[in-house]
């Protein structure tokens, strides 16, 4: 696939320095411009409302544009790790949301989800939306959805991890012993009707183990272009 700038939208309560390695790679190797949507743990706390939705959105909206506009293919490449990934299937969305209406697929053509929940059954009301109106890789026709999901072995993982894994895992997919990235199920990871992808060893964020989608030598292994 032809090259084109990146756009980012991390996760709940990620602050951006984190993905500073992923971005430093990403641009090395696609020779693009490469953007991490601005947000703090405040953002993200607003999420549990529509409107704290709509600010971070309404932030991709205006990055994406601008990119798109200076992208030799006239689109760009989408990125969401966790949260990030659920709101960006709603981004991608024609229909109102919040008093806004997104229609991202004229700027993006590509969409990498990395670790995030996107079914669950215990969803906030917000996600249950997204799955419910645009379930699985509902823009398929006219997007490119890559989902990533990490799988843990037993006893790999931060100690954070093997801790919080096992509750994690039997609120989201309704059982403790699964194959997940310490926080989010593969099963839950991995979008329905997306081009799939499962990686051994690989923690949910730099808390839950040493090597997370944002770690460069794990990047390498679920960029396609």
């Amino acid at each position: 696939m032809p090259a084109q700038p990146v756009l980012i939208l991390g996760g709940f309560l990620i602050t951006e320095e984190a993905y500073q390695p992923m971005c430093s790679w990403l641009q090395q190797h696609t020779h693009q411009p490469v953007e991490l949507v601005p947000a703090n743990r405040f953002d993200w706390l607003l999420t549990s409302w529509a409107f704290g939705w709509r600010r971070l959105l309404d932030r991709v909206a205006a990055q994406a544009e601008v990119l798109a506009a200076r992208s030799a293919t006239g689109k760009v490449t989408l990125i969401g790790h966790s949260s990030g990934g659920v709101m960006l299937r709603l981004f991608l969305a024609d229909t109102p949301f919040a008093g806004r209406r997104y229609d991202g697929k004229r700027w993006a053509d590509r969409l990498y989800t990395l670790g995030s929940p996107h079914t669950a059954l215990r969803a906030t009301p917000l996600r249950q939306m997204v799955d419910r109106l645009y379930p699985g890789a509902c823009f398929a026709d006219q997007v490119h959805y890559l989902s990533v999901a990490g799988a843990l072995s037993a006893g790999d993982g931060s100690a954070l991890s093997q801790r919080m894994a096992p509750g994690s895992y039997q609120a989201i997919a309704g059982c403790r012993d699964l194959k997940g990235d310490g926080l989010v199920p593969a099963q839950s990871a991995l979008l329905d009707g997306s081009e799939q992808i499962t990686l051994s060893g690989v923690a949910h964020g730099g808390a839950f183990g040493a090597h997370w989608y944002g770690t460069p030598a794990v990047v390498q292994q679920w960029w396609r272009g």
